[in-house]
């Protein structure tokens, strides 16, 4: 890789939250939101390969990376959105292009469908929200339960500390374990930049264990599902065929007025880097 990108900061609800900006800053902004327990240079590839074509930046959603932890609350699904709501109101002077996997994509989805003029097309790695399963149980749980639940789960996790590994090492092979599609050299890159080291010389993942726990309104009323419905944009959905996320069905492609579904092979739940490559041809064509 050549010469990285430069690290900014932002404002949103009193929080310090930390992007990456590629430069190009006269072409079209396109954004690149991660997923859950992950970081903003996950998206390094992707970003090497189109940052001579589009403004490319990538956040670090809050509880993430460089990114400020919540003190005194849960990450509930609207404050993210409100965050990259934030970003673009301060960085875009046009229409944004998004590009986004897993926890991102509900983000931007959700974003999308209370802003569709500001957004250009909108790419979905697997961001579609809990799989159908989930989605039966959630609905007929009585909320009271559910947060219930939310209660016990936050409360084990305030006793929960940061997993400690010896050496960078001792990191990378749990990234490796966790991502098995992975390459020695995607694995470690991920790592480098996913893991700090502690004042002990151990290191420890940069997300708060807190973005484990979900609110038990994240998914009430379908919320996310009724927000593709305004989403006016071109929408692109990527999904792999060894993922353990369920494939969307005609139901739920049908709540888009304007939508893709691409399926790649020999790749889990992260497309963009199990096969890297032909996601790019499907994504180049589709922008």
């Amino acid at each position: 890789m050549d010469a990285g990108p430069t690290s900014r900061v932002y404002f949103s609800q009193r929080l310090r939250l930390h992007y990456v900006d590629w430069g190009n800053e006269e072409a079209p902004l396109l954004l690149l939101i991660h997923g859950g327990r992950d970081h903003c240079r996950n998206w390094d590839w992707v970003a090497q390969a189109l940052k001579d074509d589009y403004h490319v930046i990538a956040p670090d959603l809050r509880g993430h990376g460089d990114s400020q932890w919540m003190v005194g609350g849960t990450y509930m699904h609207m404050d993210f959105v409100y965050d990259i709501a934030q970003l673009v109101h301060q960085v875009a002077t046009d229409k944004v292009t998004i590009v986004s996997h897993s926890l991102g994509g509900a983000i931007s989805a959700h974003y999308t469908g209370m802003q569709p003029e500001k957004v250009e097309k909108l790419v979905l790695i697997e961001g579609l929200g809990p799989p159908p399963e989930i989605k039966a149980l959630i609905a007929k749980t009585p909320l009271h339960e559910r947060i219930n639940v939310w209660v016990e789960d936050l409360r084990r996790a305030s006793g929960r500390l940061p997993r400690r590994y010896q050496t960078l090492d001792d990191a990378l092979k749990r990234m490796q374990d966790e991502n098995p599609h992975l390459s020695e050299s995607q694995a470690r890159h991920l790592t480098l930049h996913g893991a700090n080291r502690n004042e002990d010389g151990t290191y420890s993942w940069k997300f708060d264990n807190y973005v484990r726990v979900f609110s038990p309104l994240n998914h009430q009323d379908n919320i996310l599902e009724g927000a593709f419905g305004r989403i006016e944009c071109p929408v692109l959905l990527v999904h792999g065929l060894q993922s353990v996320f369920a494939m969307p069905d005609e139901s739920l492609l049908a709540r888009f007025k304007d939508v893709r579904l691409e399926k790649i092979d020999n790749a889990g739940h992260w497309v963009h880097h199990d096969q890297l490559d032909e996601f790019l041809r499907i994504l180049r064509e589709f922008l």
